[in-house]
């Protein structure tokens, strides 16, 4: 048991190019993942150079959150391509925040979903239950491409697909009957964004303007906040107060709630304690 932890941590440790490039070529040669090089450079620049810039402010407490997990730090720029990093995305089905979590899954993994609150787009709650289930995927099929692909299939429907033709090699495998085509071109489009987000000018991609990570502390406040109040009285952009604060969805705490710890800008807090300290009984 000792020697298989200190082995699924080691081999998570691994980069790009070892971790996630088993049984294929090294993964900027790698032909599918240079395609969706190429893909991102003429169709998507404009959209990934906003999604860098983002991935300043957020990739750090990310990456720190997987270290934590004994994960592959490189896992950090899945969100740029389930959610080009916006809390607040939602795909057709109804996959929501930074990792596109369905639902179900969701509160599987810890998660709160409900009218006011949404913990699918709060980036340190979302991204520890994403780390989990990687792990777990991890630990199931014994490759990182394996699990990246149970991650966007659904693990039950990839080991039906593992079974039927007797093979765990994910190169050959999408190439089989039955493999979904969405799967097929999820990893390689990982590895590509990957590789460009850790190394953005040698791809020909340029950061205009690099966002300074959040910097934020926590404050627990009463049933009935509201953001939008928080932030007239203490002349705090609205905006700011949301982008801190995505998973409260209707930008308030409910009144039957006791209290609830939202984020608030570094030097606020006690002018916050001190808000509520005056209006509050």
């Amino acid at each position: 048991m000792i020697i298989a932890k200190a082995l699924f941590i080691i081999t998570s440790c691994l980069s790009i190019n070892s971790a996630f490039a088993k049984n294929a070529p090294h993964a900027s040669q790698n032909v599918h993942v240079k395609k969706w090089i190429k893909i991102f450079k003429r169709n998507d620049q404009a959209y990934f150079n906003s999604w860098l810039a983002k991935s300043e402010k957020k990739l750090p407490k990310i990456k720190a959150l997987l270290k934590r997990q004994g994960l592959p730090p490189d896992l950090a720029y899945l969100p740029i391509i389930e959610s080009g990093l916006n809390a607040r995305a939602v795909s057709s089905a109804n996959a929501t925040g930074y990792w596109q979590f369905m639902e179900p899954t969701a509160l599987q993994y810890g998660l709160k979903v409900n009218w006011w609150l949404d913990e699918r787009k709060d980036l340190i709650k979302s991204t520890w239950a994403a780390s989990k289930y990687l792990r777990k995927l991890y630990m199931q099929f014994g490759d990182w491409n394996l699990a990246l692909s149970g991650y966007n299939m659904g693990e039950n429907r990839l080991r039906k697909l593992i079974a039927r033709h007797g093979d765990r090699n994910f190169w050959t495998l999408s190439k089989k009957r039955g493999f979904p085509k969405e799967t097929r071109e999820y990893v390689p489009k990982f590895l590509a964004a990957a590789l460009i987000a850790k190394n953005p000018h040698f791809y020909g991609f340029q950061i205009k303007e690099k966002l300074k990570p959040y910097s934020y502390t926590y404050q627990y406040v009463p049933g009935g906040t509201d953001l939008y109040q928080i932030s007239k009285q203490l002349q705090i952009p609205t905006e700011r107060m949301q982008n801190l604060n995505p998973e409260l969805t209707r930008a308030i705490v409910p009144k039957e709630v006791k209290s609830h710890r939202i984020r608030v800008p570094k030097n606020f807090r006690k002018k916050v304690a001190l808000y509520f300290s005056k209006n509050i009984r």
